[in-house]
């Protein structure tokens, strides 16, 4: 009889990387795969699911306007555990960091339902950056029975910290296999990647695209307005545009929207679906932005990432040189995007290929490793 595995998650990047591990699930015949998400990103997971050609099987509905960590854990603790008891899974699949991750790891373990951990170890040894997701990956780490880390420096964290009886695998991470199966199906259909080009032909060929993602809490504030401060810099560049997928959480939308909305430089845009984006990562010249996951897909492009955070849990990205950190510090911003474009040699050092992330064969290692741990 084949093992219940339900995948649990609730945001784009999460759907993202989960959508490997789900494929891969389905082509074993040791495993029945339940899908389960929670709705912390409403619109922009469903972008993920008609990329992927994949569907929920259950949705929680938990999302509701302004909500906060506090109240997306207690809606998922309380909506997942009743779920957990009618479907009587025999393994909860999370992912990351988020907060959808660390409550359903928390009510699988009341549940009594071994947890296992996509892209484990993950560290920056700072409980309040980036907040809340350093406390949520050490949290689920302390509680699962299968630990998918992306690499050897993640399995060292792990073999230092409180839990010893869970498995450690270093498999490599799975948004590497998400990002090579859809930059190669772009590649292989003509008509798929000029339909994603006419959508952004309001962009000027001679000037070079400067891509911007910004979401993280930890940034809510003045944070925000030093990186609108940044970016209105770097924007005045005659020979440069700037392209923003803006995340829809109110306190990101407000505050770019007043501060770049009228920039004839910035495109401000709605969030944009997974194809548009590597689309756009490609085009691009340079990549700023807070996000983990464009970290690991920015050396795998080749595409120089500035990273507006002040510490990073992905050190192997820094390690290739195609990743730096800049903080949200304006005047840093504006200097190091100036560096790359006007030093050909810099940027030819800075903009290498590198996969530090493994080969794309992360899911199929990750279903390897489920299915030795329902044998054993």
């Amino acid at each position: 009889m084949a093992s219940k595995v339900m995948t649990v998650f609730g945001t784009r990047p999460e759907g993202i990387k989960m959508m490997p591990v789900i494929a891969a699930l389905r082509r074993s015949a040791r495993l029945q795969p339940v899908v389960c998400v929670t709705g912390q990103h409403r619109q922009m997971l469903d972008q993920v699911f008609t990329a992927f050609d994949e569907a929920p099987g259950f949705d929680l509905d938990i999302m509701s306007p302004g909500q906060t960590p506090g109240d997306i854990t207690g809606r998922v603790l309380d909506r997942l555990g009743r779920m957990l008891a009618e479907q009587r899974p025999d393994l909860v699949l999370v992912h990351g960091d988020t907060t959808t991750a660390m409550a359903a790891a928390l009510a699988a373990f009341h549940a009594g339902v071994p947890v296992g951990h996509v892209e484990a170890g993950l560290r920056s040894h700072d409980l309040r950056r980036p907040w809340p997701e350093e406390f949520n990956r050490v949290a689920i780490d302390a509680l699962a029975a299968l630990m998918f880390a992306p690499t050897e420096g993640a399995a060292a964290n792990l073999a230092r910290e409180y839990n010893q009886q869970g498995k450690v695998v270093v498999t490599g991470n799975t948004g590497i296999d998400a990002l090579l199966f859809v930059a190669a199906r772009i590649a292989a259909q003509p008509a798929l990647r000029r339909a994603i080009a006419a959508r952004y032909g309001f962009l000027d060929p001679t000037r070079r695209l400067v891509l911007v993602t910004g979401h993280r809490r930890e940034s809510f504030g003045e944070g925000f307005e030093r990186i609108c401060a940044g970016l209105a810099a770097v924007a005045r560049r005659p020979d440069v545009q700037l392209v923003y997928p803006v995340h829809l959480n109110p306190r990101v939308l407000g505050v770019v929207t007043e501060r770049l909305g009228d920039h004839p430089n910035i495109h401000l845009i709605p969030p944009v679906d997974y194809a548009d984006m590597i689309y756009l990562m490609q085009r691009a010249a340079v990549l700023v932005t807070d996000s983990g996951g464009i970290q690991e897909e920015g050396p795998a492009l080749g595409k120089p990432v500035l990273v507006m955070r002040e510490v990073s849990e992905r050190p192997e990205a820094l390690a290739t040189g195609v990743v730096s950190l800049i903080g949200t510090d304006p005047g840093l911003m504006r200097r190091e995007v100036d560096a790359l474009l006007d030093d050909a040699a810099l940027y030819a050092r800075r903009a290498v290929t590198a996969f530090p992330y493994g080969d794309g064969s992360a899911a199929t290692r990750i279903v390897t490793a489920i299915e030795g741990f329902f044998q054993a």
